[in-house]
């Protein structure tokens, strides 16, 4: 019905997140009725992002060198780590002006249907870090679903041994929810009000 490359650009736009194939379609469209220029800036952002855009070695979150902004700075406090499932989790706390830590990115969390276990998410990696850094405190910011649920209560298990102080964000963000759709105050409240797990 379109043309080979149309198709191929609805294709593609359809494989992300939260695209269906109408809005594929539509934005497939868009594309077509902007400016060459608009188009090829779109296209040359999403190249740089790409190329230019690895993971920190420490704590997993979007770097653009081997560490990120927030592990290179020295002001933050090197005693907590509060950990999260993913790099947009991130910029949601980040927002709070609540917390000043560090950060650990699970890059997901754990889903036994879609066949996601420990070893597919960064939880060696958090363990490892945990040996080697004097943490007191370990946050875990995960959301606040099923999936979010299971993984804080296994990272839990695995760290208390280890006399590190274990908390989990309290109540305030809704159960089956994203980080990333909460607003500051709810968000800042649930980090204020966290708790021992």
């Amino acid at each position: 019905m379109y043309t080979q490359s149309v198709q191929a650009l609805i294709d593609e736009l359809g494989k992300l997140p939260g695209i269906g194939p109408k809005s594929a379609q539509r934005v497939a469209f868009y594309l077509l009725k902007i400016d060459k220029t608009e188009a090829l800036r779109l296209a040359e952002a999403i190249t740089a992002a790409r190329m230019n855009s690895t993971w920190c070695r420490v704590c997993y979150n979007i770097a653009d060198a081997e560490t990120c902004d927030i592990c290179r700075d020295a002001k933050r406090d090197q005693s907590m780590i509060c950990v999260v499932e993913e790099p947009k989790d991130i910029v949601a706390i980040e927002k709070t002006r609540e917390y000043n830590g560090l950060y650990h990115v699970l890059q997901g969390s754990l889903n036994p249907i879609d066949g996601i276990g420990p070893e597919q998410i960064r939880i060696k990696e958090l363990l490892v870090r945990l040996s080697n850094e004097a943490v007191k405190e370990v946050i875990l910011c995960t959301n606040p679903n099923l999936e979010g649920e299971a993984t804080a209560m296994y990272i839990s298990r695995l760290i208390s041994p280890t006399g590190i102080s274990v908390t989990r964000i309290a109540s305030g963000l809704p159960v089956g929810g994203d980080l990333e759709y909460a607003d500051e105050l709810t968000l800042g409240r649930a980090l204020e009000g966290r708790r021992p797990v």
